[in-house]
């Protein structure tokens, strides 16, 4: 029985050890990465949405109801073609009502001109009735123009990008009552709201790395264009255009995520950002922390650039905490094992 318990208990003693060590109760487990050399990238974000450079809404200026609209999504169409035809009844029979009188005041003028040749009407009662005629041509003339309106035309030589609206339903003036989009489809680009904070390091020219979620990270890339010299005071934010190639795999009102490079620096000394807090680093000398005072230089999304303080090759704690303190000990593993 005793031979039993002592077995037990040297178990049990062995396992307490065992787990002493390897929690780390006689140092705190740090991961090590090793500071290389590659190229260090200073980018500002921006998100944006993927347009045509010339394009035009169809909308209507009146709500009305729609009679007719082309089936022409994704079909090329000419400047002026009819796209949209709207209900025209009522306008139709105002027409009717200032030609009648047109024609009335017409026979008025021809009977007061013959009146007066005759000396049997004054000549002021002719002027009156050419002015009442001239009046009613140009009520008929702006009613054909309404009229005209309601027929709803492409604005410039161009694709149907998209359709919307069915036979029956109004037509409104409202910010979202497009009918039809239309323009080239090529060339194309992205325009991209940046904020305030950031716009002062945006240059045309600059190349801007892009990422779309229907596309996946593929290399998309773009090139910084215009930049609109006047911010929105709401959003804070300044709209930037984006220049594609033509051979671009994204497609129009696609969204997009556009790290723009405003700064790029080859063959520099990086290391995770997680591994540098307050401009020190830790490496690890016999098992205990050693703290480093380094230089940082460009920082970007994940790494950072050692200017000095620290030679390629070395192994440093990543990520580095608030809780972790010069000459303490740890368990240190390399990342990834």
């Amino acid at each position: 029985m005793r031979t039993v318990l002592g077995f037990l208990i040297a178990v049990a003693a062995a396992l307490g050890i065992g787990w002493y060590y390897w929690s780390g109760a006689f140092g705190a487990n740090v991961t090590l990465v090793e500071a290389r050399r590659g190229t260090a990238a200073e980018i500002v974000y921006a998100t944006g949405v993927i347009e045509p450079i010339r394009w035009a809404k169809v909308v209507a200026l009146t709500r009305k109801r729609i009679e007719w609209i082309c089936d022409c999504e994704g079909k090329p169409v000419s400047k002026g073609e009819v796209l949209v035809k709207l209900d025209d009844t009522e306008e139709r029979a105002v027409l009717t009502e200032l030609e009648a009188r047109q024609r009335r005041i017409a026979l008025d003028v021809e009977r007061i001109r013959s009146l007066v040749a005759r000396n049997a009407a004054t000549q002021t009662s002719l002027d009156q009735a050419v002015t009442q005629l001239q009046e009613y041509e140009a009520r008929v003339t702006a009613q054909k123009d309404r009229i005209d309106d309601l027929q709803l035309r492409a604005p410039m030589e161009g694709v149907v990008l998209r359709r919307d609206g069915e036979i029956g339903e109004v037509a409104g003036t409202g910010v979202n009552d497009v009918l039809i989009w239309v323009g080239p489809p090529k060339p194309l680009r992205i325009v991209a709201d940046v904020s305030e904070d950031d716009i002062a390091r945006v240059r045309g020219g600059q190349t801007a790395l892009l990422r779309s979620e229907g596309l996946g990270s593929t290399g998309l890339a773009a090139i910084v264009g215009e930049i609109t010299p006047k911010g929105d005071p709401a959003t804070k934010t300044f709209r930037v255009y984006l220049t594609l190639p033509d051979d671009t795999t994204l497609r129009i009102g696609m969204s997009v995520e556009a790290n723009i490079v405003t700064r790029e620096k080859k063959d520099t000394l990086l290391l995770p950002a997680e591994a540098v807090i307050d401009g020190n680093v830790f490496v690890v000398n016999d098992g205990k922390l050693v703290r480093r005072k380094v230089e940082t230089g460009i920082r970007g999304t994940r790494f950072v650039e050692i200017v000095s303080g620290l030679e390629a090759g070395t192994q440093v704690v990543s990520p580095a905490t608030a809780s972790l303190r010069d000459g303490a000990r740890v368990t240190a593993r390399a990342a990834g094992s």
